[in-house]
Parts: C-alpha cells; structure tokens; sequence
C-alpha cells in the first residue's frame, strides 16, 4: 500500500490523467488532495498489522492461564426437629 501511494503521488504530479483517468478535469491538487488519505490508510494499516503481530507473539510465548476451581458447596443435614407454624391471622 505504502509504494502504491509513492506511486500514486509521483505519478499523479508529472501525469494527473493517468491517475484520476475517471474525472474529466484531473489536477494535480487533486492528486495533492487524496495523497494524504492514503497515507492515512497506509499509517493505519502498517500500526494494525504490528500490533496484531504483537499479539501473536504474546500468545505464543505465554501459557494460558489456568482458573483455580470454584468452591463447591458442602450439604450439611436438615435438623430433625419440625418446623414452627406461624400464627393464625386474626
């Protein structure tokens, strides 16, 4: 992408026709105009690329963490004694 947009930007300046054949007036300002957003994407995509790479990397080398069990909970007996009745509603 980066040599595209030197190419884009060289050719653009000496040709603008050959870059922009689709518009019926290309300028070279319009060339000037589009070079730094494909620097842009260019910057962008080259900072993406590293820092998936980087991730990558960081994976590799370090060992997945393993969780620690969840306590479990331990029944304990019912009481053998029965349950008190609530009072009646007046």
């Amino acid at each position: 992408m980066a040599a595209f947009t030197v190419l884009f930007f060289i050719i653009g300046m000496i040709k603008p026709k050959w870059i922009l054949f689709f518009l019926k007036e290309p300028t070279r300002f319009m060339v000037l105009m589009i070079t730094p957003i494909l620097i842009m994407i260019t910057v962008t995509m080259y900072g993406e690329g590293l820092k998936r790479e980087k991730e990558e990397k960081a994976l590799k080398e370090s060992p997945a963490k393993i969780a620690e069990p969840a306590p479990v909970p331990v029944p304990t007996p019912a009481t053998d004694t029965a349950p008190s009745v609530p009072a009646p509603s007046k």
